[in-house]
């Protein structure tokens, strides 16, 4: 083994002792933690983001791209927004200790399951500082240590943020080993990190398809996996056109390089004419390169020819694919061939084809005449998130505290034995 891998297992060790304190602190503690640190974000903001600079800086000389400095870059109103989050994160209900079922046996054996911590959180991300605050919040408040790679392109981020997290930990008297960072042993950190089976008890990668891939291919720490966002909305035949020009405009260039921005309109064949002309225009105006098919391209002359890779795109930039098709049975079979099961959204004024598109639609969340900008941990009260799952087991769609605890059962006898 080498000098690397067993410096990391000592920190991960590290971890898991400061987990079981963690785990034993009452909401009220939890939320005292929390507000400390809160507190110490607001005071650094200064230091925070200088040692942003560094990254940016970097960031543009490798090229990164739009998309991920977006990600990368903290100013003064991202970091005073990170401290709120973990503010609204310490005054939701505490998860840990929930009963999720009673029942008593007929020889008098009582028994209750509850939600219980995890104990160790590991995350590994890329280019994304808000990241690294979010998880260590969200896992604090649900009673686990957490271990972060947040990958080189923010190497500098977020090392201010976790010093200024581990500190004030230390201030409440908490072990400040159950906020831990791997970034110093770079991918060697990541790979330690990702077979830490026994010190790490779930691990949940933020990223790139193929970083996810890669953790949930390599990792035999069991991985919750978030995935990419090959959105999609849908403007059936009777949308309505003001709502389909506002959640499709909103929908994409809010914020682009996000994975619940979409990426994909599908338009019913017979509300084309009505719908499109002044959609594409107003797309235009906003900067969005429109990659459409032979039937929008016929509205629009800046409309550039989608290819099969475009149905496929996770663009992250104010870049749509647009096509036309015959009907709501279409458009279900479209998006079940390309989504990446992140979120869909159907605009329309028919309730039978809302309901069917609810039923039929395979994934994390389904909207109705809403944009898909609200699949998001902080837009659904959890005060931030750990990712949004796009798998089926034990957590899908934005994860907050309730997906960072695992169960236990609890017994209470008076003398049974089993016959």
């Amino acid at each position: 083994m080498t000098t690397i891998a067993v410096s990391v297992q000592e920190r991960l060790r590290l971890a898991k002792d400061a987990a079981r304190q963690i785990g034993l602190l009452d909401a009220d503690a939890k939320t005292s933690l929390l507000n400390a640190i809160a507190d110490a974000l607001d005071a650094a903001t200064d230091d925070i983001v200088l040692a942003n600079a560094d990254d940016l800086e970097r960031g543009r000389t490798n090229a990164i791209g739009d998309a991920l400095l977006d990600r990368l870059r903290l100013d003064a109103g991202r970091v005073a927004a990170l401290a709120a989050a973990v503010r609204d994160v310490a005054v939701l209900p505490d998860p840990v200790g929930r009963v999720l079922d009673r029942r008593t046996l007929p020889n008098g054996l009582a028994l209750e399951k509850v939600a219980v911590p995890f104990g160790v959180v590991g995350s590994i991300y890329e280019a994304r500082p808000n990241v690294t605050v979010d998880i260590a919040a969200l896992a604090l408040r649900s009673g686990n240590a957490v271990v972060l790679r947040g990958g080189s392109a923010a190497q500098s981020s977020n090392a201010a943020l976790v010093t200024v997290m581990r500190g004030a930990l230390a201030s409440q008297g908490v072990s400040p080993e159950a906020v831990q960072t791997v970034d110093d042993f770079g991918r060697d950190g990541a790979r330690a990190l990702m077979n830490a089976r026994g010190l790490v008890d779930v691990l949940v990668p933020r990223g790139s398809a193929s970083l996810i891939e890669t953790v949930v291919t390599e990792s035999t720490v069991p991985v919750i996996e978030t995935g990419a966002g090959v959105v999609h909305v849908y403007l059936d035949e009777t949308a309505r056109a003001d709502w389909a020009r506002e959640i499709v405009l909103n929908a994409k260039t809010q914020r682009p390089s996000v994975c619940n921005a979409v990426e994909t309109v599908l338009v019913h064949r017979a509300a084309a004419d009505r719908l499109l002309p002044e959609l594409l225009v107003s797309l235009a105006e906003a900067g969005v390169s429109v990659h459409g098919d032979p039937t929008v391209a016929g509205y629009d002359p800046r409309v550039v020819a989608a290819t099969d890779a475009d149905w496929a795109a996770e663009y992250l930039s104010l870049d749509l694919a647009v096509r036309v098709v015959d009907d709501l049975d279409a458009a279900l079979d479209h998006i079940r061939r390309y989504s990446t099961h992140h979120t869909e959204s159907i605009i329309t004024d028919d309730d039978t084809a809302a309901q069917r598109f609810l039923a039929e639609v395979d994934s994390a969340v389904v909207l109705v005449n809403a944009s898909t900008r609200f699949t998001d941990g902080g837009e659904f009260g959890f005060g931030a998130e750990v990712g949004i799952s796009t798998q089926k087991l034990h957590a899908r769609g934005p994860m907050g505290l309730a997906e960072l605890t695992s169960t236990k059962w609890l017994g209470r006898g008076d003398g049974q034995v089993r016959v």
